[in-house]
């Protein structure tokens, strides 16, 4: 599927006040809007991926799968500062005609949101029938469904949180540490910080998994090894996987919004504001899930009104979102059908 550009004429003012003057969204759309425009499927992607989400996400989207080209428009934006089409620090900037690299003005989820809008406003979306998220995308389809509680009917919020947590912010920071002792990092150029941005991948395994993954996916046959163990090479593997694909700038950056990342701010408490949603929610927990802890969902579920809350077992920690597709089609159909798909007039469980 070719991937769509849409440049955005206007100046988009970020919330701190800074600005872009030129904003370009990557992204792509399968199937097609029917008559009455009420079956868009809008996916919010998480940190290091991309708008093809028939790509990443298998096994939910697809020809086969619970969410299918042939009774959905679907729709995935690449979200702001990425790798992989949007505006990002390696776009070149308007002043200078150069990249941003760290001049790149700061953003935050609320932020990126806001350029998911935009991007329904040009494709004249008035009605999102299903708005789903995991992780750093749970984050912004969360700011979405708060700042447009009109326009979206149904939200499905997967391993995210309302408030990024100390320990997601100390795993982050960890993870630019590791970036900025890289001293190409400082140099300005594309490939600047690719060894840095190596040991991030690597650190952040760690809190994708979990003790057990690695005991069992990584276990030594041999009792008599003293080096090259399988785990010290998963990590190393990992971390050169991501550097051929993406970027040190724009892994700095998105890093940083998720730590920004509090529906609360200038709004007031937290569990106040999730009250604004009005969409039927169903949150999913991942019992496993060390970066996004269940209590953080159940949360979310206890405050948004009237949300469905289902926690999922999964040994892949918070990697589950991705890789358990066949639970995550049966709680999501089920969530469906419970709330008269196709109408947004519904009745849902209350969280116990």
């Amino acid at each position: 599927m070719k991937i769509k550009k849409y440049t955005h004429n206007k100046t988009f003012r970020l919330e701190d006040g800074s600005v872009l003057t030129e904003l370009e969204i990557a992204y792509q759309t399968y199937g097609k809007l029917n008559d009455k425009r009420d079956n868009v499927i809008w996916v919010c992607h998480a940190l290091t991926a991309n708008s093809d989400v028939l790509d990443w996400w298998k096994g939910l989207f697809g020809e086969n799968d619970l969410f299918n080209p042939e009774d959905h428009y679907i729709i995935c934006a690449n979200i702001l500062g990425s790798h992989y089409g949007t505006t990002n620090p390696l776009s070149a900037d308007p002043q200078t005609g150069s990249p941003y690299y760290m001049s790149f003005p700061k953003f935050n989820t609320r932020d990126m949101a806001a350029v998911q809008r935009v991007l329904a406003d040009y494709l004249d979306i008035e009605e999102i029938s299903v708005l789903i998220g995991g992780s750093l995308g749970g984050q912004q389809a969360m700011e979405w469904a708060i700042a447009e509680p009109n326009r979206i009917k149904r939200l499905i919020l997967i391993a995210t949180n309302a408030v990024h947590s100390p320990w997601g912010i100390a795993f982050n920071e960890s993870q630019r540490l590791a970036i900025s002792a890289d001293p190409t990092f400082h140099s300005n150029h594309p490939d600047g910080g690719k060894n840095g941005l190596k040991a991030a991948r690597s650190i952040a395994l760690l809190s994708y998994r979990n003790y057990d993954t690695y005991g069992i996916s990584q276990q030594e046959v041999s009792n008599d090894k003293t080096d090259s163990f399988k785990a010290s090479s998963y990590q190393n593997y990992q971390g050169e996987k991501l550097v051929k694909r993406f970027n040190a700038y724009s892994y700095w950056y998105l890093s940083k919004a998720m730590d920004s990342h509090n529906v609360g701010r200038g709004r007031g408490l937290a569990d106040e504001v999730l009250k604004k949603i009005k969409a039927a929610t169903l949150v999913i927990g991942i019992t496993s899930d060390l970066l996004f802890p269940p209590a953080e969902q159940r949360f979310l579920a206890e405050h948004i009104p009237d949300a469905t809350y289902t926690e999922i077992n999964s040994f892949y920690g918070h990697d589950g979102f991705l890789i358990e597709t066949e639970i995550l089609t049966k709680e999501i159909g089920s969530f469906l059908k419970r709330t008269a798909y196709g109408s947004h007039i519904i009745t849902l469980h209350k969280i116990a």
